[in-house]
């Protein structure tokens, strides 16, 4: 019988969140992209659109703006998207760092911190 892996669900890196939304925020994220749910991202300045924290932003001083809620593909065009962008923990096992360095991904653990999103291995302390 052939092993299936079941992915990451809408939200379930979410350990716990501020009430009544306070946590989550629409954002638009760049075309061309393919995202899981807890993927972590960045606000690219030049066009205010979200994509996913990779090594080659990470190495050009990308900051670390929210982990991403859903699923979303955004085709040829930018698509809309919610993101986690403060007051929340989440679990450090489900989020998704798009190939980078540990020493890359506890930089991003840090850019979190002044966004109030605290990274908990699995259930919280």
């Amino acid at each position: 019988m052939p092993v299936m892996t079941e992915p990451v669900h809408t939200g379930e890196f979410l350990v716990s969140e501020g009430n009544n939304s306070i946590s989550r925020e629409k954002v638009v994220l760049a075309p061309n992209q393919t995202l899981l749910p807890g993927t972590v991202v960045y606000m690219d300045a030049a066009s205010d659109q979200y994509l996913a924290l990779d090594a080659a932003a990470a190495d050009a001083f990308a900051t670390a703006g929210g982990v991403l809620l859903d699923r979303v593909d955004t085709g040829d065009e930018p698509g809309e998207g919610v993101l986690i962008a403060r007051l929340s923990e989440v679990d450090g096992t489900l989020l998704l760092w798009q190939d980078l360095s540990e020493e890359q991904i506890n930089a991003g653990i840090e850019q979190l911190k002044p966004l109030n999103i605290f990274v908990r291995d699995g259930e919280p302390v």
